[in-house]
C-alpha cells in the first residue's frame, strides 16, 4: 500500500483530541485509532507491538543484520489531530494539479495567489480536503509514511538495516503527546518525529513555551445604579488583551519572532477568563512576556481592586536546540538522507512544538523531519502525493 492511500484510509479516524479532558488518551477516538495501527503494525511482522493504557502504540523492526549491537533509531508520529476546525467526516480528494485554481466542493478555492508554493506542484498529484474540514495530515501523514517505510523493508529484505523502534503519540496537538510516553519501553537510542511541513524541512529548534489563564472578577450590579460600583470583568479583560504588545501576535510574527496567542474567551460582567499561550524560541524573551502580563495585571489590580486580576502561567516545553546540539551525528544523519534523495534540507526553526521537544530533555534526542504537506489546522490543508512517496525513501536511506 502507497503512503497517500494510507492516510485517505486514517482520515476516516476522528481522532480530535481534547484540552478538557483530564485521562490520556483524551479521546475514546485516539484509542481505537491506536489499536487498529497496532493490528496493522503486526501484519507488517513488526515485534513487540502493544497499546499501553494510555493509548500509546509501540512496536519494533528486528535488525537483520547478523550480530548487529549498533544503536537502536527511532521513528514517531502523532495519531490526534486539532478540534478547533471541524474533524469528522473528512472528504479527501486526490487531485492532479494542472496549474492555477482548485476548486473545493465547498465552494472555496486554493489559489496560487494565495499559496505561491503550488506552482512549484505542476503536474503532480495533490490529496485535498472538502474545504469544510481539516485533512488530517499533521500528523497522519506522518505515521503513513512511518508505515509504508515499514512495509518496505518487509518487502525489501535485501535492505540490511539495524533495529528500528516506532511509536505513535495521542494528544500531541494539546501538549500531552510526551508526558506518557515510555522512553524505556521504546527502546530508541535517537529517534526523529515525522511531523514537519513542506518537504526536505529538518528541524531541532522549537519554542519555549508556556500558556497562561488570566481570570477577572468583577463587582456586578444593576447597570441603573452603576456608577462608581460597577467593574465588568469582560472590560477589564478586553484592557488586559490591549496591554500587550499588538505586534508580537501570531499574525505579525515569523522566523525566530515569538508571540502571544489568545485562544479561548469567556465572560460576563462578573467573571471572565482568556487563555494564552506564549512562545518565543530565546528563553530570556519568554520570561519577559511572562513578566509583562503580571506586570499588566498589577496596574489593573491597582485600578480596580487587589484580586481583580490573576494570572496562572505554566510552562510547557523547552527549545529542544540545547539537547540537540550535544548529539550532532543525529543532525548530520537526517540531512545526509535527504541530500542522497536529491534534496537540499531546509533547516529552520519550528514555529511550533512537537513531541520530541519534552523527548529530548527526558534523554531521547529528537529532531522533526517533514511531512510534505502544508496549510496544517486548516480546512485549505493539503499534500502532494510525491512528496509522501519521497518521505519513504528518506527513512529508508536513514536506516541504511
Amino acid at each position: 500500500m502507497r503512503a497517500y492511500e494510507r492516510l485517505i484510509r486514517y482520515t476516516a479516524f476522528p481522532t480530535g483530541s481534547d484540552e478538557n479532558a483530564k485521562g490520556c488518551p483524551s479521546t475514546q477516538a485516539q484509542m481505537t485509532f491506536a489499536q487498529a495501527l497496532a493490528q496493522e503494525m503486526k501484519s507488517l511482522g513488526l515485534s513487540q507491538v502493544r497499546v499501553d493504557k494510555n493509548g500509546y502504540c509501540f512496536g519494533m523492526i528486528e535488525a537483520n543484520i547478523p550480530d548487529w549491537a549498533g544503536k537502536t533509531i527511532g521513528f514517531i508520529a502523532h495519531m490526534d489531530v486539532v478540534s478547533e476546525v471541524p474533524f469528522t467526516d473528512i472528504r479527501p480528494r486526490i487531485v492532479k494539479y494542472d496549474g492555477g485554481t482548485v476548486e473545493l466542493e465547498s465552494g472555496d478555492r486554493l489559489s496560487p495567489e494565495e499559496f505561491p508554493f503550488l506552482e512549484k506542484y505542476k503536474g503532480e498529484t495533490l490529496i485535498v480536503t472538502g474545504g469544510d474540514t481539516l485533512l488530517g495530515a499533521d500528523d497522519k501523514a506522518g505515521i503513513a509514511d512511518i508505515l509504508t517505510f515499514a512495509e518496505y523493508l518487509k518487502d525489501h529484505p535485501d535492505v540490511k538495516h539495524g533495529r528500528i523502534a516506532i511509536g505513535f503519540t495521542p494528544d500531541e496537538e494539546i501538549g500531552r503527546g510526551a508526558d506518557m510516553f515510555d522512553i524505556k519501553a521504546f527502546g530508541a537510542d535517537y529517534a526523529y518525529t515525522v511531523d514537519g511541513g513542506a518537504f526536505g524541512e529538518v528541524e531541532y529548534e522549537t519554542f519555549n513555551a508556556a500558556s497562561a489563564r488570566v481570570t477577572f472578577t468583577g463587582v456586578s450590579i444593576h447597570p441603573g445604579s452603576a456608577k462608581g460600583q460597577m467593574v465588568n470583568a469582560s472590560l477589564v479583560a478586553m484592557e488586559f488583551a490591549r496591554m500587550l504588545p499588538a505586534w508580537e501576535r501570531p499574525e505579525h510574527t515569523e522566523g525566530y519572532e515569538g508571540f502571544y496567542h489568545l485562544t479561548d474567551m469567556s465572560g460576563s460582567e462578573e467573571a471572565a477568563v482568556l487563555r494564552y499561550i506564549l512562545r518565543d524560541h530565546d528563553r530570556t524573551k519568554l520570561e519577559e512576556k511572562k513578566a509583562v502580563m503580571l506586570a499588566a495585571r498589577d496596574w489593573l489590580n491597582r485600578r480596580y481592586g487587589e484580586g481583580t486580576v490573576t494570572v496562572e502561567l505554566k510552562d510547557s516545553y523547552r527549545n529542544m536546540k540545547e539537547i540537540v546540539e550535544q548529539y550532532p551525528g543525529v543532525m548530520e544523519r537526517a540531512e545526509k538522507a535527504f541530500r542522497e534523495n536529491g534534496v537540499e534540507p531546509v533547516i529552520q526553526p519550528i514555529r511550533g512544538g512537537t513531541d520530541g521537544a519534552q523527548l529530548s530533555f527526558r534523554g531521547l534526542p529528537c529532531p522533526n523531519l517533514s511531512t510534505g504537506g502544508y496549510n496544517f489546522h486548516g480546512r485549505k490543508e493539503l499534500i502532494p502525493v510525491p512528496a509522501m512517496e519521497k518521505m519513504v525513501d528518506v527513512l529508508v536511506s536513514l536506516v541504511c
